[in-house]
């Protein structure tokens, strides 16, 4: 993932901003005046939404991005300048147009179940002039991106015209374009690097009933040559991402927990496009996609992702390489702040862990059950030879290392050259610290700086002096 992290591609989002708001409150009681409910209202909240998620996936991803789109000349319009201008996206590029209604769609929450939207918006395609403007200003910066993006929520930006002006000039300029679709006519993305369409929209669009591989590589097929795409694509909810290059490839999903879909689509999108844009290949890009998709359905309402997040996931997973699992002090640093500000608990132990043996492996199972997130430090081969006499270790660092990172119980793992992980321990706050029952009545260090100390029992009989004992013992 460190490619990932040191990545900043500039993207440009062009396609339907608005405003998703938020009414929170309770309800007690049914109004006298008609059979509705009484919400009291506690709280108002607002968040970018439409091509307005992608933007703020794109920044948590760590993006340069940058925006074009219309809105109105109201109130609204001016509180969702000021929302991009907080987030950091550029947004000279967006056109203002009289008598617009810049989209603002409200809910009234009661009581974490949606009762009431309301919407305020202008969804008429947008003026001759505007769409003219959006083209003009184009041809000046084009070059500067590394990858488009067009969001269509079908409230009148990306017209016919403008779509297949802005693929013609990104195509000149050997820049890819990425879409979101919306509708069940396809033909104005023709060209286009790739769309992003799920299945219920790949079969209206294609009027091809996708229930088997035959049949989906029908419709990419059939997407792929009409819509004249060098990439065929079409999500699959929980079963993964599907692409035709030159043949048929599914991506099974990697979801471990399903809690809300809302905006997936946006994550699949802005992962995709920010892969695609540092250098990733195909495959590369639908794995990030998906491990991408996979945190975000797993939080409430329309998310973002950062790469620390997909980081993590990853390494929860199992599917990366050991490597990913071995941090130094700065790396792991940045890990634990991201997951304890998403609730994650911590918990830390540490060791030598010479020769990996069944005791320590359970060792190392019962503390993963204490918390989310299980770090163990590991003592640097110099600080073994103090610790336990100059003929150990028996295995280097590395190979410890390599061998902790592999256990299923294990995040991560974090090198230490001290005695003790006293200063690791200070870094990291880790909600729990675990050590051995042997410690128990002794003082044990950095509990100062954890919410809990737990003490688990090692296996009888099981210890790394003791394999040594009988490996020399049957070498007699």
């Amino acid at each position: 993932m460190q490619v990932f992290k040191n990545a900043k591609p500039n993207i440009l989002v062009i396609g339907d901003l608005m405003i998703d708001h938020y009414l929170w409150g309770s309800c007690e009681r049914i109004s006298p005046e008609a059979p509705v409910q009484v919400v009291d209202i506690a709280k108002e909240t607002t968040v970018l939404g439409g091509a307005g998620n992608v933007i703020n996936n794109l920044v948590t991803l760590g993006s340069k991005v940058s925006v074009c789109s219309v809105i109105g000349d109201d109130a609204n319009g001016i509180e969702l300048l000021e929302m991009l201008e907080n987030i950091g996206v550029a947004s000279q590029n967006i056109t203002t147009q009289k008598s617009r209604k810049t989209s603002k769609k409200s809910r009234v929450i009661a009581v974490s179940q949606q009762v009431l939207r309301y919407d305020k918006e202008s969804k008429e395609d947008i003026s001759k002039e505007s769409q003219e403007s959006i083209l003009k200003d184009l041809e000046k910066s084009i070059s500067d991106f590394d990858m488009l993006i067009l969001s269509d929520y079908g409230k009148g930006v990306l017209t016919d015209f403008l779509c297949q002006g802005i693929i013609k000039l990104a195509k000149s300029e050997n820049v890819k374009v990425l879409v979101d679709p919306k509708g069940s006519d396809f033909s104005k993305y023709k060209g286009a690097h790739l769309l992003t369409p799920n299945k219920k929209e790949a079969i209206l669009a294609t009027g091809i009933d996708i229930e088997s591989d035959e049949t989906l590589t029908k419709a990419l097929l059939e997407l792929k040559n009409e819509c004249d795409l060098d990439i065929s694509l079409i999500t699959l909810s929980e079963d993964g991402i599907a692409t035709y290059d030159k043949a048929l490839e599914k991506f099974p999903t990697v979801a471990k927990e399903v809690f809300d879909v809302t905006g997936a689509g946006d994550t699949v999108i802005a992962s995709i496009a920010f892969a695609l844009s540092i250098g990733k290949n195909l495959q590369e890009s639908m794995a990030f996609a998906n491990l991408a998709a996979g945190v975000v359905v797993g939080k409430i309402g329309s998310a973002t992702v950062s790469i620390d997040e997909i980081e993590e996931y990853e390494a929860s997973l199992h599917k990366s390489t050991s490597d990913a699992h071995i941090k130094s002090f700065e790396a792991i640093d940045s890990v634990v702040q991201t997951a304890k500000e998403h609730g994650k608990k911590i918990v830390f132990t540490n060791g030598c862990f010479d020769i990996l043996h069944v005791g320590h492996v359970k060792y190392l199972q019962i503390a993963k059950s204490f918390g989310d997130i299980l770090i163990v430090g590991l003592n640097s081969d110099a600080s073994v030879s103090r610790l336990k006499g100059p003929t150990r270790p028996v295995n280097i660092a590395e190979d410890r290392a390599y061998l902790l990172a592999a256990l299923e119980a294990v995040d991560f793992v974090v090198p230490f050259s001290e005695d003790t992980p006293y200063n690791l321990i200070k870094m990291l706050s880790p909600h729990v610290l675990v050590k051995g029952g042997d410690y128990e009545g002794k003082s044990v260090v950095g509990t100062e700086f954890a919410n809990e100390l737990k003490l688990v029992d090692f296996v009888d009989g099981k210890s790394t002096t003791k394999t040594i004992e009988k490996i020399q013992g049957s070498t007699c």
